[in-house]
């Protein structure tokens, strides 16, 4: 992202553009008026990563253009990170540069914030850290009230811990989340917030049971779980299953069962062609899901998932890529229409746009896939 090309002024223009084209895109499949969901033009990113450039002067921040990614761009601020972001990498780099031993070697230092003000930067070398290295960062970490994570070729060593607690409010709830360092958090945390909102808006009223694919750290699951009667989540990352058991515990989401499973063994599951040992203690007879939550990769909903999903009443989606989201939807729309639609600008400056759809089953279609459990 270069800087140049992040101008408030900007903001609203560049927002309808992609607005239009999402518009474009879907109005074949009767897109409802979708809500528009606004990013703050500066400082809402909660993540970010900076190469460190080394010279006579010192250690500092770096970025490189697109098309000269050998050249690195030497940065003071970066308006689009949050404001604790903003003020701890000044701090930061004058810790760095004022210890040889946590600037020797360094290669990049990562960020990470949480909207209930926790911090978090992971230093990363091309060369081994030791004890000394530790004993360093453990004056760091203390002198900015911060968490620190160092990182080496095959060697990480965490400095107070190695997750922060996210919290916000949400509908009346106050809800928590444990984020894990190296693990995906979204990056816009008050877009996210109101992504959550949106989502319980549309599953309000639907009732059942809810299924929920790529569940990540629970971060959906956690503010849908109120509106189902009971809920299974799954998720292939470990990392991510564990910070999703935690999260479910924490928020007193006592409704909601996840396994660690992909999409396709899911599918497969639910359609009883497979088995696995991993859902020995869920019995999927007993659910009456009326809906499935889908949040998946860039690459969208593969054929056995997109069988599995035609097999509900209602399809909850949140996509974050628009052409594969326009190609799942073409597939189900003979049977399934759009009720109500989203964009969230997670991602000002780009072409990047963020979507969700609620797609019910047409009047006269019976279910044809597994969903009927």
């Amino acid at each position: 992202m270069p800087l140049k090309h992040i101008d408030p002024a900007q903001y609203e223009t560049q927002l309808a553009a992609k607005l239009g084209q999402f518009v474009e895109a879907f109005a074949p499949f009767g897109l409802p008026a979708p809500t528009v969901i606004r990013s703050a033009p500066l400082h809402y990113r909660l993540r970010a990563e900076f190469r460190m450039y080394h010279d006579d002067a010192g250690v500092h921040y770096a970025m490189f253009a697109a098309d000269n990614p050998k050249q690195p761009v030497v940065i003071d601020s970066f308006p689009v990170a949050s404001q604790s972001i903003c003020d701890l990498m000044t701090r930061l780099r004058n810790a760095l540069q004022a210890s040889p031993t946590l600037r020797h070697k360094l290669f990049q230092v990562d960020f990470l914030a949480t909207l209930s003000g926790q911090l978090m930067a992971t230093l990363i070398y091309r060369k081994p850290i030791d004890d000394d290295w530790a004993a360093a960062a453990s004056e760091l970490a203390a002198k900015l009230g911060i968490e620190v994570i160092g990182r080496s070729r095959g060697i990480k060593k965490v400095i107070g811990r190695d997750w922060l607690l996210e919290g916000f409010e949400l509908n009346g709830r106050q809800l928590v989340y444990q984020q894990i360092e190296g693990s995906f958090s979204q990056p816009n945390g008050e877009v996210n917030r109101q992504m959550l909102g949106w989502a319980c808006q549309q599953a309000a009223g639907l009732g059942g049971d809810l299924i929920e694919l790529y569940c990540g750290n629970g971060n959906f699951t956690v503010a849908l779980a109120p509106l189902f009667d009971r809920v299974l989540a799954t998720e292939v990352s470990k990392t991510s299953v564990r910070a999703a058991e935690y999260n479910f515990a924490a928020n007193q989401a006592d409704n909601v069962s996840v396994v660690r499973l992909s999409s396709e063994e899911i599918s497969a599951a639910m359609a009883g062609t497979e088995t696995f040992k991993r859902l020995q203690h869920v019995d999927l007879g007993q659910y009456r899901f009326s809906t499935i939550f889908l949040d998946p990769p860039r690459a969208g909903l593969d054929a056995q998932t997109l069988e599995l999903a035609a097999g509900f009443d209602n399809i909850l989606y949140i996509s974050c890529n628009p052409e594969t989201l326009r190609a799942n939807v073409a597939a189900l729309h003979a049977s399934h229409e759009i009720k109500a639609a989203a964009v969230f600008d997670q991602f000002p400056y780009t072409h990047h746009l963020e979507s969700g759809l609620l797609l019910s089953r047409r009047s006269g279609k019976a279910a044809g896939g597994s969903g009927t459990l």
